[in-house]
């Protein structure tokens, strides 16, 4: 069940409804796989790529679009088995697949480390294939890692946040080795910094929230007007 279903559970029918129709991408023949959305993930000289899946990827481009550093950011799905994967098709929670976000960055301004930092100040990790109101295998934490370098800098950082206590609650988040990135649908590509988003109450309630509340915690360096 996508987002849009599940804000029914905060929102009133009337809202639900709105959600929906913000897109109008119902049809079951998007159920069908897309043709070629796999990512090359080699990044161009100077820069270099990352992977996260911390819930919507609606609200972590928007966050990680903000960071000092980071260039570009894809919304798509990764962590999973299906090749060339639709929105909807990750949504059945049969794909394996999670919302994930593909971040290319400039290592000489943000580090790798730096990133990840976002990551944990981004969502809670404490919340087993859920994020907020998104329930499902498909909004669960996952740190990809594509170096054995980036993979301990992502053990010693769970160790250190357990050790710290920084959350109440167990951190659940998954470490995986990237494998493949598919590029989500255009509607989805800078939904909210590109104006898709503007009056969609699950944007309203629950993606800007998410937003404000990264940007009081955040202690690193964001763009100028973020």
């Amino acid at each position: 069940m996508n987002k849009y279903l599940k804000l029914f559970a905060i929102s009133a029918f009337t809202i639900l409804v709105a959600a929906c129709n913000s897109n109008g991408q119902t049809s079951s023949s998007k159920l069908a796989n897309q043709k070629d959305n796999k990512m090359n993930l080699t990044a161009p000289e100077g820069m270099a790529t990352a992977v996260f899946a911390e819930g919507c990827f609606w609200c972590s481009e928007h966050i990680f679009e903000a960071v000092v550093g980071v260039k570009d950011v894809i919304s798509g799905y990764a962590g999973g088995t299906t090749a060339n994967p639709t929105y909807e098709l990750v949504n059945t929670e049969t794909t394996g697949h999670a919302e994930s976000v593909l971040v290319y960055y400039d290592p000489k301004v943000i580090s790798y480390q730096d990133l990840v930092n976002v990551f944990f100040a981004s969502h809670d990790p404490t919340t087993r294939n859920q994020q907020g109101p998104d329930r499902g295998s498909s909004y669960r934490s996952i740190l990809f890692y594509q170096t054995p370098e980036e993979k301990e800098i992502a053990m010693n950082t769970i160790k250190k946040l357990s050790a710290e206590k920084t959350f109440d609650r167990p951190i659940v988040t998954e470490l995986q080795q990237l494998k493949a990135f598919y590029k989500a649908e255009e509607y989805h590509q800078d939904y909210i910094n590109g104006g898709k988003g503007a009056g969609n109450p699950y944007v309203t309630n629950v993606s800007l929230p998410r937003y404000e509340k990264f940007k009081r915690t955040y202690k690193g360096k964001l763009k100028p007007g973020s």
